[in-house]
């Protein structure tokens, strides 16, 4: 217990930190006197005083965090905070249950985005403002901002930093002080955010929906405030310009610090994720707009590709918004765009699956193991980015991979002999640890989970927070070796 007690502390305080967030659907609550207005004071008495409480109470167990403790930390904060989001929503929709209110910010703090509510377009903007906050702050918000403001009230945040952190990020610092890293990266996240902001207004959102929209994408969260998406809009430009910050934010932001610091566009030469990641989307897009065509769906290929490329880009960076429902299309091209949501998005982005590093780690180890079915003794280093891998990092990738696949099929199984048809399963896992948002068949983009069970959506919604965690920082904590004194 002594040891849990300082992890408690940090704890606290950022649940203290969290509960400032819930000013902002307070003000606009109260600007716009929406129906919503009283949900949100108990909701931040409750969270105030939780995390204050927790912080006092363990205030004199300070100390460094240890690696370990970075790992326990981090599963506590993203599986807590949603319990203390849930709040406002409990209140203003007192039909909601607890299994689908800590679904719904569970999905806006992962950055899934599927929902278990309807009537969105009728929803106070203050509650949708919180669910597209929610968004944002799941994006890359909660977890740096902690480590950029802990270290100045006497809390390192390098464990913590490491342990969230995905990919080469883990190793490499952009700035000296890891606190200065945490910050360039928040201001890079926040001026891309008013960047789509202002694009999406002249596109033609109106201000509110241009924010909230902005927040969801820069998230790669996806969740709407209409029932229609994105489709409500029924808008090219809206959509590509949704499709362009969509991109840039299934790319590493240390990538964009570097460019922006460096007002030059070599860092993404140089990034080896960025022309993959580019080049499988493009083709992809070009590919299923030609088959969809080919079948009859669209009798235009014009309107084809317009209608694949903003559904496969949103689902290929794990965002989740939809213009049209894609569960109507031939089976193919929906499961093509479930695959390269496992597949597309860089380390270092608000996305989630496997990631493109990993990716293309895996494709060149099968490529070195063909190699040697012909060359047993030769010597075959694999290289990203012109820099050697080591194969310390290759097994890691192998076990990372090994794990993600057994998992879902092992939650696929379970929602299966729970009543799930096999696709609905499927699609709702792949979905949920992608944190890609809506799935196929009940869970398709015309539909959402609320037609789930609880325990189909505790399932669900375990998936999402195994995903958002990266799999390996949640089950580190079932080892005896973490617990070992």
């Amino acid at each position: 217990m002594r040891r849990v007690l300082p992890i408690l502390h940090v704890l606290g305080l950022v649940i203290l930190i969290f509960s400032f967030t819930l000013l902002l659907p307070l003000a606009v609550a109260f600007t716009w006197r929406d129906a919503a207005l009283y949900a949100y004071d108990e909701a931040f008495l409750i969270t105030f005083f939780a995390g204050l409480l927790t912080w006092l109470f363990t205030r004199h167990n300070r100390r460094e965090l240890q690696t370990r403790d970075g790992f326990l930390l981090v599963v506590l904060v993203w599986a807590v905070l949603p319990a203390f989001a849930a709040l406002p929503l409990l209140s203003y929709l007192p039909g909601l249950s607890f299994t689908d209110a800590y679904f719904e910010t569970a999905s806006g703090l992962s950055t899934t985005g599927a929902t278990v509510l309807a009537g969105l377009d009728a929803l106070p903007p203050s509650i949708n403002l919180w669910r597209h906050f929610l968004n944002w702050l799941g994006g890359m918000g909660i977890i740096v901002l902690a480590v950029a403001i802990l270290p100045m009230l006497g809390i390192g945040g390098r464990q913590l930093f490491k342990a969230e952190t995905p990919g080469p990020m883990k190793d490499s610092k952009l700035t000296p002080r890891i606190a200065d890293t945490a910050k360039s990266l928040w201001l890079v996240y926040a001026g891309i955010t008013l960047a789509c902001i202002l694009s999406l207004r002249v596109a033609g959102m109106s201000w509110f929906d241009a924010v909230c929209h902005a927040f969801a994408a820069m998230g790669l969260g996806g969740f709407s405030t209409h029932d229609a998406s994105v489709g409500y809009f029924n808008s090219p430009a809206i959509e590509a310009v949704l499709i362009v910050f969509m991109l840039l934010a299934a790319m590493n932001f240390a990538t964009h610090f570097l460019a922006y610091r460096s007002r030059s566009l070599q860092a993404y030469r140089g990034d080896p994720e960025v022309l993959p990641m580019l080049m499988l989307v493009v083709v992809s897009c070009i590919g299923s707009a030609l088959y969809l065509w080919h079948a009859g769906t669209y009798a235009s290929y014009w309107t084809a590709l317009r209608f694949v490329s903003f559904n496969l880009v949103s689902l290929a960076t794990d965002c989740g918004f939809a213009n049209t429902d894609f569960n109507q299309w031939p089976i193919f091209v929906p499961l093509w765009m479930l695959f390269l949501s496992c597949v597309t998005v860089s380390s270092g982005s608000t996305g989630g699956g496997i990631k493109m590093i990993r990716s293309l780690v895996m494709f060149k180890q099968s490529q070195r193991e063909l190699q040697r079915q012909i060359h047993p003794a030769a010597v075959l280093p694999i290289k990203l980015g012109g820099m050697p891998i080591s194969n310390q990092v290759v097994f890691a990738v192998q076990v990372f991979v090994m794990l993600y696949v057994a998992s879902i099929v092992a939650m696929t199984l379970i929602l299966v002999a729970s009543g799930l048809d096999f696709l609905t399963a499927f699609s709702a896992i792949i979905a949920c640890i992608n944190n890609a948002g809506p799935g196929l068949n009940q869970v398709g983009p015309a539909t959402n989970f609320s037609g789930l069970t609880d325990f189909q959506t505790w399932v669900c919604t375990f998936a999402m927070l195994l995903g958002r965690l990266e799999l390996m920082t949640l089950f580190v904590l079932f080892t005896r070796t973490f617990w070992r004194a």
